[in-house]
Order: structure tokens, then sequence, then C-alpha cells
């Protein structure tokens, strides 16, 4: 009996799936997650644990193997029965019961069933389709204004002489009332010259306001020419995945072993094997092969240690 199967399916639509006499998976919805290390985001998604107190059966998965294989609910509580049995003695003898899509179950030292849930399956209905996407690192450049002495100084030589202009008071003239008459009679012959001072007065001021406004705007571009810096810019081309999850096989300190341990697992079918190159231990590891993102690697993981070697490992490293 696929009894994995069963599981699986149930655990989309309830919280809580129990196996009557042995123990009851739950499910934790969890909202989207980010692993610094990694720069990996994940979706929201059902995290699948496992209680070993709960244990009376409710019915639930009894009902559906029994709809499902079109069996009656008493056989399908008695295959439930013999599927524990099973599992109890597999537990026994230090064996792994892997459920497909759900999880492994093992003994620990103390004799306690430990559950460790895979991590590829997403039982939130809601997150069809969302997979974990790995972000590269952002560096920006921050545009500096660099303010040369030279400047400095004639900033601060046109604030003194503004201060100064402002600040000088006007001296009272003791011919005032003369100069006033003085200049009535005058007004004729030099009405045209002052009137010619005064519009060349006017043309340079307006000259040298023209002049700070092309300055300002000439600034103002500057500064909006200012961006950032991205260390993979958006390109049409497609970009290379980085392999930074590695699982290992074994290391040593030849290489000509390594290289024999690579042969050997290449005919067991693992084609991607490979010997790195010699580490700060002066060991050569072996590789059962490099992966995009910690899902597929730990998928694959599970596998290996199913099927070929339990010592075997999950490097993170970008290599």
């Amino acid at each position: 009996m696929n009894i994995e199967q069963h599981i699986s399916q149930l655990l989309y639509r309830y919280q809580c799936v129990i196996v009557p006499n042995f123990g009851a998976f739950l499910t934790e919805t969890v909202t989207a997650t980010f692993q610094e290390n990694t720069n990996t985001f994940c979706p929201p998604k059902k995290v699948v644990s496992f209680n070993t107190y709960i244990k009376n059966n409710d019915g639930l998965l009894a009902n559906h193997i029994a709809t499902t294989e079109h069996i009656s609910y008493d056989q399908a509580v008695h295959r439930l029965e013999n599927m524990v049995k099973e599992w109890m003695t597999k537990l026994q003898n230090r064996d792994f019961i892997v459920l497909k899509n759900v999880g492994i179950l093992k003994y620990n030292t103390e004799n306690n069933i430990v559950f460790e849930a895979f991590e590829h399956t997403n039982y939130l209905t809601a997150s069809f389709g969302l997979s974990s996407i790995v972000s590269p690192t952002i560096k920006r450049e921050v545009l500096k204004t660099i303010v040369t002495e030279e400047v400095v100084e004639t900033l601060v030589a046109e604030e003194i002489n503004e201060t100064i202009a402002i600040a000088t008071p006007v001296q009272k003239n003791p011919f005032r009332s003369f100069m006033r008459y003085a200049a009535l009679i005058t007004l004729g012959v030099g009405g045209g010259t002052a009137g010619y001072l005064g519009y060349m007065n006017q043309q340079n001021q307006e000259q040298t306001l023209l002049v700070q406004q092309e300055v300002q705007k000439e600034v103002e571009t500057k500064l909006q020419e200012a961006t950032f810096f991205i260390d993979n810019p958006i390109s049409t081309s497609p970009e290379k995945k980085t392999l930074a999850f590695h699982l290992v096989a074994a290391s040593f300190r030849s290489q000509a072993n390594a290289d024999r341990a690579v042969s050997e697992l290449k005919a067991k079918g693992f084609e991607d094997a490979k010997v790195m190159p010699q580490n700060e231990q002066g060991l050569y590891p072996v590789f059962y092969g490099s992966y995009p993102t910690y899902t597929e690697a730990q998928y694959q993981l599970t596998t290996i240690q199913e099927k070929d070697n339990p010592e075997a490992w999950l490097l993170i490293k970008n290599l």
C-alpha cells in the first residue's frame, strides 16, 4: 500500500493527518522567508512536523484509503495496522522510513522517533507554482561632490562681501539739501548720462543673474546623472546559474584515490561526479554533483543517503 501518497494528498487539505497507533503529521503555515546566508527568498508554505503523542484513529486516513482503493473501511484499518508494524520493525533495526514528498522517520540515540521534512514539496495551495529565488548581491556606488579649496575660498569671499554690503550703514550727507537743489538744476544736462548708466547697471545685474541660473542648472544636471551599479545588470542573454550547493561523497589525501572514486560513482550512474582542487586541509573532495538551489540539493541528498551513501553531506559554498 502506497501510504505516503495518501498522506501527501491529505496534507494539502488538512492540518492534521493521523496514522493510527503511530503518530500524526501536522502542518503549520509560515510566511515568506529570506535566507541571508544564501540570498534566497522562499515563498509562503506549510511546514510539516510529526507528533508521536497523537495516535487515536480519527478515521480520516482510513476513510481516504478505503475510498481511493475501493475497499471497505475495516480493510483499510487492517492495512494500516500491518503497515505500522512494518515501520516499527524498521525503526528498531535502525533503518530509515522514507515517505516520498513528506519526509524521513528514524530513531535517535534515545530510541525516540524523529522526523525530517522534505523541503521540495509545498503543501500550501495558495503558493502553487511559486519557487525559491536566489537574488544576487547588490552594490551601489554613491556619487560624491568634491569641493576644492579654491571653490571654498571663492564662496567664503562672496559671502563676506555680501555681508559687508548689507551691514554697511548709509552715512548722512551734510550737504544733502544743497545737493538736492543742485540736482534739480543739472537735471536737464545730466539726465541722459544718468539714464544710460542706470541702463548699463541693470543689464549687468540681469547678465549676472543669468550666469548664476545656468550654473545652478549645470549642478542639478550632474546630480541627476548620479546612479548606482549592480553586479549582475539586466541583460537579454540568459544568466548562468550559480551552483552553490554541493553533495560531498568523501575526501581523499591522494588524487589518484579521488579519481578512482569518481570513476566508481559514474559507473553507478552519477554522471556529474567530479574531483575538486586540493583544499586548505590538503584533501581532494569528491562531489556527487552541484545544484543551483537548496531544495534540489536536499532532495538529491536524501535519495543518495538512502540508496548509496549514508555519510554523504551537503556543502553550501560558492566555488
